[in-house]
């Protein structure tokens, strides 16, 4: 328990201990532009509760993933290099990259309405960063060098055996878990069979990738063991924009100034609105568990990432004098500062229909995507040639199967009608399912039937009932006609 805790604890005998025990915390950088490391408080309530549940949900998801399997296919895999492209078990090529697009635009649009109504909750639930800071490496820290006055007495004590010991242990662990990460992440590109083939053979069998993971590994490990906060104050964009998204009717975690002010230390059986006093009682037990070092009762501040760690630091020290939960919240600016209640304003209606409406279209799109893409393409510097009162042209067919089956099809040309067509091979083209087939076909049309030049011609692709999957549209050639009125 800490000497704020048990001060309570007794009920309050006395004044609580001076804030400036704590001034260490506001901020992470001196006057000079020296970085002053932040050594929260470790957090516990309710609200921290269901956070690390979401953790712990969030990571089981990221660990699982690799190994999900539908049909066949991995269920996620973005592999830029091969060009492998899966979602949820769908294969995706570059000619559907547009549906990608829109997924993203989609994405920004509800990252868009999400911050406009809830403010940064994204920050402090879900984002990777926030997730492996505070449930994993945060635990590790707390578990090897104790709570906020150990480590802020083990960071000024020398160099000695226990120091040394403590911090080795710490950083080593960090190292194996910052390369298991960087495992899972590869994996997520490449497959978990490739990245256990890369394991089996040794760091020197494929040097590259060998020495791509340890960079990979150094990112992470810097990240967690020295960057940490100062991702989400200095870096990340989102906090920024932010600032521009947000207004006086989003929600945020707020301190209830109107409550709170004029803070005042607590003093035992004081009847502090007789005298004028807040409920605040400049205990700075939100300060001290903020994991980026801001006092929160400044107000709304870009570097808060909506942890909760201050809600439920102020809900058990308001428990323990017998004051009234909820000083600070989540809440907008405006229900603070009117009482009114919270309301999904016209704005972010708009907003939410664009969503719903993108959203269906993605789904639309994602329905109705082709089992399969075929192309014709004359073959470059190819010409037509006239034999038996028949022109022909030859063609090179790429077939593209898009779906989980093998796929058998025939060629027919669509029109014009009278158009024949000769296989180089078989009349029935098998192509597995996620496969690539290429082969050459002749079509041949009655010259007698020619009056251009060059005409359009639309060649389908059946499959064995008879059923279209894809068209495609190109040009047939023929001879020179000089057509005289």
């Amino acid at each position: 328990m800490s000497k704020v805790d048990e001060e309570i604890a007794r009920g309050g005998q006395g004044q609580v201990l001076d804030p400036e025990t704590y001034r260490d915390s506001i901020g992470t950088m001196e006057q000079s532009g020296k970085r002053k490391w932040v050594f929260p408080r470790k957090p516990k309530g309710k609200y921290t509760n269901k956070r690390e549940l979401v953790s712990y949900v969030l990571l089981l998801v990221y660990f699982a993933i690799p190994f999900i399997k539908i049909n066949g296919n991995p269920f996620f895999r973005f592999n830029v290099i091969d060009g492998e492209y899966f979602i949820a078990g769908q294969p995706f090529y570059p000619q559907d990259f547009f549906i990608l697009t829109l997924g993203a635009i989609a994405s920004l649009i509800f990252i868009i309405v999400f911050t406009i109504a809830f403010g940064r909750i994204f920050c402090g639930w879900i984002c990777p960063q926030t997730i492996f800071m505070e449930s994993v490496f945060r635990k590790i820290e707390y578990m090897i060098e104790g709570d906020r006055n150990k480590q802020m007495r083990l960071d000024r004590q020398e160099w000695d055996s226990e120091k040394i010991w403590k911090r080795s242990l710490k950083w080593s662990v960090y190292i194996v878990i910052s390369l298991i990460i960087t495992h899972f992440m590869f994996m997520y590109i490449v497959g978990y069979e490739e990245v256990f083939n890369i394991i089996s053979q040794g760091p020197f069998a494929k040097l590259t990738n060998f020495i791509v993971m340890i960079l990979f590994t150094a990112a992470f490990y810097f990240v967690f063991a020295w960057f940490r906060e100062q991702v989400c104050t200095l870096v990340c964009p989102y906090g920024r924009l932010q600032g521009v998204l947000i207004d006086k009717e989003t929600i945020n975690v707020f301190y209830d100034f109107k409550r709170g002010e004029n803070r005042s230390k607590w003093r035992n059986n004081e009847d502090r609105k007789a005298v004028g006093k807040g409920d605040c009682i400049d205990c700075y037990q939100c300060v001290v568990v903020c994991p980026t070092g801001i006092d929160i009762r400044d107000g709304q501040q870009l570097e808060c990432v909506n942890c909760t760690a201050c809600i439920d630091a102020c809900d058990e020290v308001m428990e323990k004098v017998g004051l009234p939960k909820g000083l600070i919240r989540y809440a907008s600016e405006k229900e603070i500062e009117t009482g009114a209640p919270y309301k999904f304003t016209g704005k972010m209606k708009g907003f939410a229909v664009i969503l719903f409406l993108l959203v269906g279209f993605l789904g639309f799109l994602l329905y109705s995507r082709g089992e399969m893409e075929a192309k014709f393409i004359k073959p470059a510097g190819s010409t037509f040639f006239v034999r038996e009162g028949k022109i022909t042209n030859t063609y090179n067919y790429t077939f593209l199967n898009k779906t989980n089956e093998k796929k058998i099809v025939t060629i027919k040309v669509i029109e014009p009608a009278h158009a024949e067509i000769n296989y180089s091979t078989v009349s029935k083209i098998t192509v597995d399912r996620d496969k690539i087939s290429k082969g050459t076909i002749n079509i041949s049309f009655p010259e007698s039937e020619m009056n251009l030049s060059k005409q359009n011609i639309t060649i389908g692709v059946y499959d064995m009932k008879g059923k279209l999957i894809d068209s495609y549209q190109t040009y047939f050639e023929g001879p020179f006609k000089l057509q005289i009125p």
